[in-house]
């Protein structure tokens, strides 16, 4: 139920007002001078002030002020027998939600109320999932290489260096990226993410840049770009290994000169722009295989932060999956499962080619299937779930057929291969779901599409 303050002195109008709101089932309480209003509303918590502009001991408009300085948020709605248009823009002005002359009409009275209590419950429920979303979760460890990340994010945050973050798929670059943001004098600017695998070659450059109407065939409307939406903050370009060779050229033109033109446009657009960088390849390598372009490798790589696989840092794993389990338990509404010593020795005996996002799946796995202890057992049940014994068979896999190498004429021929049986293994383990298998062996799905149509997979083969 919704709670209601009337300040107003004149009683009539109080009690009219009192009589039609309680009527809809609204609460009210109601006082005849500004500053008992004011003392109320400091003490207790309102969703919505109906105030007299006119009146003796303090003026409305001052209430008004000094009322949304004790609450931003609260919602007014001033009163007045004396209205005129420049009233109401005041009364807007200082931040009122609406205004109404006395005396006041029914219908728009309760529309009115109605609305601005809308607009409260709006306010309060993107508040909160504002602060969901920026809710960067810690960088959890005790090991050296973690340790001195985490020291390394403290040097450089402040700064505007450029970051270039590496590390396998799962082991939490992007988690890196978004501390150097939390942690700069940017923090609360947005930080913009683009995963250059995700997208098209021939639309990254639009993505990044933006692009002006009738650039091209579907450009039916102008559109801002990345650098245009992260300009005071931070843009985080993942997997920068996969961007073409022409968003190469121009990202380094944007970070020599801090400016940008959009696709189609002529015009020279300032940004400002930290850019942090991430990659799961070998940029060096992909250099010498003329994939990137050195000078924009030395743009970028003003400092390294390399994150290790979880293989490399198993001591952490007991503290990840206990963050995880209570992560887990707290998101599913159920009392946080506890684990046995024996089971993290098993989970640190894994080989972790997922790492840290496997092994999350791993922990929400074992907080399903298990009982209140999570066992070893039930981490070698469930390590891996497609082989007969995750599932209580009690009988082995049975080996796999041998390969004849003699068949392939080089190692590509193996590597694709051995590629092509992966996949088209996933695609039936998920039964052909392309995206479910994408997120399995954490590809983008607009690639498994391509190696899907590169091999020449089918369904029911």
């Amino acid at each position: 139920m919704a709670k209601i303050l009337i300040i107003d002195d004149e009683r009539s109008i109080r009690n009219t007002l009192r009589e039609i709101l309680e009527y809809e089932d609204y609460e009210v309480e109601d006082v005849d001078n500004g500053v008992d209003g004011l003392q109320l509303i400091e003490k207790k918590d309102y969703d919505l002030v109906l105030c007299d502009i006119k009146m003796n001991r303090m003026d409305g408009m001052e209430v008004l002020t000094e009322g949304l300085a004790i609450k931003p948020d609260l919602p007014f709605i001033m009163i007045s027998g004396h209205g005129t248009v420049e009233t109401a823009v005041e009364a807007s002005k200082k931040g009122a939600f609406d205004f109404i002359s006395k005396p006041p009409d029914l219908n728009r009275l309760l529309i009115t109320v109605r609305n601005a209590l809308d607009r409260g419950s709006l306010v309060v429920e993107a508040k909160v999932l504002k602060r969901k979303a920026s809710k960067v979760r810690s960088i959890l460890g005790e090991s050296q290489a973690i340790l001195k990340i985490k020291e390394t994010i403290d040097r450089v945050a402040p700064t505007d260096a450029r970051v270039l973050v590496t590390g396998a798929n799962g082991s939490g670059k992007e988690l890196v990226a978004r501390w150097l943001h939390e942690k700069s004098n940017r923090s609360s600017a947005p930080i913009i993410e683009v995963n250059c695998a995700a997208i098209p070659s021939e639309l990254i450059e639009s993505e990044l840049f933006g692009h002006e109407k009738g650039s091209f065939t579907s450009a039916i409307k102008q559109r801002i770009g990345k650098f245009e939406s992260a300009n005071g903050g931070t843009l985080f370009l993942d997997e920068i290994g996969d961007m073409s060779q022409s968003a190469q050229a121009k990202v380094l033109r944007a970070l020599q000169e801090n400016k940008i033109t959009r696709v189609g446009g002529e015009k020279e657009i300032d940004v400002d722009v930290r850019v942090v960088a991430a990659t799961n390849k070998d940029l060096l390598k992909e250099i010498e295989a003329g994939n990137f372009r050195m000078d924009l490798y030395h743009r970028l790589s003003v400092i390294l932060i390399h994150v290790p696989p979880l293989i490399e840092r198993k001591d952490d794993i007991p503290l990840l999956t206990q963050s995880f389990l209570d992560e887990i338990c707290n998101e599913y509404g159920m009392p946080v499962k506890k684990i046995s010593d024996a089971a993290l020795e098993a989970l640190k005996a894994l080989p972790w080619t997922g790492n840290i996002r496997e092994l999350r799946n791993m922990v929400e796995r074992l907080i399903i299937l298990s009982d209140k202890v999570i066992t070893d057992n039930d981490v070698r049940a469930f390590a891996n779930p497609s082989a007969p014994t995750a599932v209580g068979t009690g009988s082995a896999a049975a080996p796999a057929p041998q390969t004849d190498f003699d068949q392939f004429n080089n190692f590509q021929e193996y590597k694709d291969f051995a590629e092509r049986e992966y996949i088209k293994f996933k695609l039936e383990k998920n039964n052909w779901n392309v995206s479910k298998t994408a997120d399995d062996i954490d590809i983008q799905r607009s690639h498994l599409y391509s190696k899907i149509e590169k091999f020449g997979l089918k369904r029911g083969e």
